[in-house]
């Protein structure tokens, strides 16, 4: 069958309320492609507006993780929508076996659902029905939002497209605020993704029940099993993170853009990131490499050697003595010193070079005043010449 002379239908691949999904060829730029065939909207007055919608929503968006669009019309009274060929399966199983990922896989689907639903939100677009059968995944593991047939634009407060009071969207994946009656929002989306992950990971969406009623109370007023009561191993922020997106407040869920950076960041894995502390703080076990355990400060280790000193056993430079140290003692080695404090830095030099000044042992006394008081020697060697000097004088002139 060619659908408006350009597109060769090959095999029916999906059949929906609204349609026929046929995998087909476009045959004027020769590549696979999904044509969607409405179907039966006679008695549903406002279908055809819908399927109009989709075709607008979906054209507007462009993501990876979108499924795109490409044409649109009517062909022998029926309208067309002609769509990017998803290369896989959907995320949907089946009733007697159930998909179930290991939380790695569960991990990815998160990170692309979310990339492409932000990517909506932005563009003022609420999916409104996001669920297994809508995630579609390719060959190359790539997950991809599709059906924007019941979407909305943010920005259009009627809605009109549903009959008052109708609920869209699947019951098993539905937000509670949209339960109660109020308008979809793009936290409605977070939550119904939420859903889907928590189906993913166990087996079965979090909330089941006989009546559709009882389901709707359920996603108003029961908080869901954390997935580890029920046998699943995930890293606890895993889990904490996906109950997060089932929070019963809108505003208590994350952000489709926030969900997406955080599975893509790794960061469900749990491993704890080292927070370095400041750099002027030490721990108390870190020391010095040459510092040994039990180091002292200098005033209270009396044989505490300048950091010059060769190590023990090996011929050492001897420092700056003391000037009130003994001169008998300077000439011993340096084991017989008795211990002292060693001198302040700024007195050593002043003090080596009065050693230097000083005679050997034996000098007499009027050397050692002149050496100690060099002024007050001087005062007096003047003053004993001019009483020789005055006397010599008198004796001459007499």
């Amino acid at each position: 069958m060619l659908v408006a002379d350009r597109y060769r239908l090959h095999v029916c691949i999906g059949r929906g309320g609204m349609g026929e999904v046929w995998q087909a060829t476009d045959e004027v730029l020769g590549r696979p492609v999904a044509v969607k065939l409405m179907l039966g909207h006679g008695t549903d007055p406002s279908a055809s507006d819908r399927f109009r919608l989709e075709a607008q929503t979906a054209a507007r968006l462009s993501h990876p993780h979108v499924v795109g669009v490409f044409d649109f019309g009517t062909w022998d009274g029926k309208l067309f929508l002609v769509m990017e060929l998803v290369e896989g399966d959907s995320l949907a199983g089946s009733p007697s076996d159930p998909l179930v990922l290991p939380p790695e896989r569960v991990a990815v689907v998160a990170a692309h659902a979310a990339a492409g639903l932000a990517a909506a939100h932005r563009q003022g677009v609420v999916h409104r029905d996001i669920k297994p059968g809508n995630l579609l995944v390719d060959a190359e593991g790539t997950v991809k939002l599709a059906d924007f047939g019941i979407a909305r634009f943010v920005d259009d407060p009627s809605a009109a497209l549903t009959t008052t009071g109708q609920i869209v969207g699947t019951g098993l994946y539905l937000a509670p605020e949209r339960a109660l009656g109020q308008p979809a929002s793009s936290a409605s989306d977070v939550y119904s993704l939420g859903c889907v992950l928590y189906q993913l990971l166990i087996g079965q969406p979090p909330f089941r029940a006989d009546t559709a009623t009882a389901l709707l109370y359920q996603h108003i007023d029961t908080p869901p099993v954390p997935p580890g009561r029920l046998g699943v191993t995930l890293p606890p922020v895993f889990e904490t993170y996906l109950l997060s997106l089932l929070a019963k407040q809108p505003e208590q869920r994350p952000s489709a853009q926030a969900i997406a950076d955080w599975f893509s960041s790794g960061a469900w894995r749990g491993y704890p990131q080292q927070q370095p502390g400041p750099a002027h703080q030490v721990p108390h076990h870190a020391q010095p490499m040459h510092q040994a355990p039990h180091a002292q400060p200098a005033h209270q280790a009396p044989h505490a050697q300048p950091a010059h000193q060769a190590p023990h056993g090996q011929p050492a430079h001897r420092g700056p003595q003391p000037v009130h140290q003994a001169p008998s003692a300077r000439q011993g080695p340096p084991a017989a010193r008795p211990p002292q404090s060693p001198a302040p830095h700024v007195s050593a030099e002043p003090s080596a070079s009065r050693r230097r000044e000083r005679p050997a042992p034996g000098g007499g006394g009027l050397a050692e005043l002149s050496r100690r008081r060099p002024r007050k020697t001087a005062a007096v060697a003047g003053a004993i010449a001019f009483v020789v000097f005055l006397v010599i004088g008198m004796a001459w002139l007499s």
